[in-house]
């Protein structure tokens, strides 16, 4: 598709990293971070890009950056393309999807936060009646909203999924002082979240944060509040005792469960009407947010 990006090389300038979605270029005093049009299922980089959710992605992470910076210190300096193109030359095809970050030194732990039970927390309740060692109430059904909102840690897989972890597991890969403090800031940045969202139709059902350390100074990092790191759900289809229909990806994961596919690389290709419908999800939960 001659909209999407699916790929970043940049002549002389060392790439550090080709995620899922990202790639991430030194720069020296900074980071690149570039987002592609890429999506991932199942820990599986798909086949086909999805248009627009790479600038869909780098809107909103600079969005809650700015918006939460009061709150929690992040590393977001600036996706400024004046300021970006005299870094790296005029690039165009990068302009809405690039952001410029200060360097940090990434905990190596996921800081999840739900609000309601869903995905992988919802299997471990079936299971155990606890979430990453959260006891919660007996008789939730799935996609309930919870008591309060819980730190449901887990550790970071470069390969495959990642695997949910107890507060203690957390604290003994970071120390009990800076597991407190990620966990209390993913808390507050969660409910500060989840009210401005609710305000405007979007349910934020879960989502993903990083941090770390730029000095001494801890930091909020990577993308935040973005549909790749969270669930949003349609506030006014609400309706718990089972899945919900969401503004990420789950259409594309819920498309891929109807194929005999062992969700082992190749992926299979997604029809038009999956790619559309999903551009639009991401284009939406946009909209919605920052309207």
């Amino acid at each position: 598709m001659s909209n999407t990006i699916t790929q970043v090389e940049l002549p002389g300038i060392p790439k550090l990293k080709s995620g899922k979605v990202r790639e991430v270029f030194d720069l020296g005093d900074a980071l690149l971070f570039v987002a592609t049009d890429r999506i991932s299922a199942f820990d599986v980089i798909l086949p086909d890009p999805i248009p627009e959710k790479g600038r869909v992605l780098t809107a909103l992470s600079e969005f809650w950056f700015t918006r939460t910076r009061a709150l929690v210190e992040n590393h977001f300096l600036t996706a400024d393309p004046h300021v970006i193109a005299a870094r790296i030359g005029t690039r165009p095809e990068l302009v809405g999807r690039a952001m410029l970050v200060r360097k940090c030194r990434p905990l190596p732990i996921e800081c999840v936060v739900r609000g309601y039970l869903a995905g992988s927390g919802w299997k471990e309740y079936r299971q155990t009646g606890q979430v990453c060692g959260v006891p919660l109430p007996p008789g939730l059904p799935e996609s309930a909203e919870l008591p309060h909102p819980i730190f449901t840690p887990a550790t970071k897989a470069e390969q495959g999924h990642d695997l949910n972890i107890t507060f203690d597991e957390a604290a003994r890969l970071v120390g009990l002082d800076v597991a407190r403090q990620v966990r209390d800031r993913a808390l507050m940045l969660y409910l500060f979240a989840r009210d401005y969202a609710r305000q405007r139709g979007i349910l934020i059902a879960d989502t993903k944060f990083e941090f770390g350390f730029d000095g001494d100074r801890l930091v909020l990092i990577d993308e935040v509040l973005t549909p790749d790191s969270s669930r949003f759900w349609p506030a006014d289809q609400y309706k718990p005792g089972g899945p919900q229909p969401s503004f990420d990806k789950q259409f594309v994961r819920d498309y891929l469960e109807t194929l005999p596919w062992n969700k082992q690389p190749p992926a299979p290709r997604l029809p038009a009407e999956v790619i559309a419908r999903t551009s639009e999800k991401y284009l939406e939960a946009l909209a919605r947010l920052t309207r």
